[in-house]
């Protein structure tokens, strides 16, 4: 399953050479998790209520072209595991309507409560898998 957001770049996102700082992809990367999550009737308050809290063990991006000022992107979010441990996503960002990549990535969430990797409940992971059957 993969989920499409859309971001416009604003100028606050870019550097001083006009293009957009490299760590704003990973904070575009949990938008687009975020709302892969939300699609599927997970909201993080909803989880962090129950105590159930997902820090990130890995990240990565590689960068293949800068996106700008008032570009419009489009970030594709790629469920690649879901289980109840952990869930990774692989993430595509382009500018809307094109095809190249100018960044792909991939993180790893773990779930966990009082800092201790735990099992997702039941009502959780089903809603995280719906989409698989």
């Amino acid at each position: 399953m993969f989920v499409k957001t859309s971001y416009r770049v604003k100028f606050f996102d870019t550097d001083t050479m006009g293009v957009v700082h490299h760590s704003n992809y990973i904070r575009w990367f949990e938008t687009g998790r975020v709302e892969f999550l939300r699609k599927l009737g997970i909201t993080l308050n909803e989880m962090m209520d129950d105590g159930i809290l997902f820090p990130i063990v890995d990240v990565s991006a590689k960068f293949h072209a800068p996106a700008k000022f008032d570009d419009d992107l489009e970030i594709t979010t790629i469920a690649e595991a879901l289980t109840k441990v952990k869930m990774s996503f692989r993430y595509e960002i382009r500018r809307r309507g094109e095809d190249k990549i100018l960044v792909e990535g991939k993180t790893t969430n773990v779930f966990t409560v009082d800092g201790k990797i735990c099992r997702l409940p039941e009502k959780y992971f089903e809603r995280l898998t719906a989409e698989e059957k």
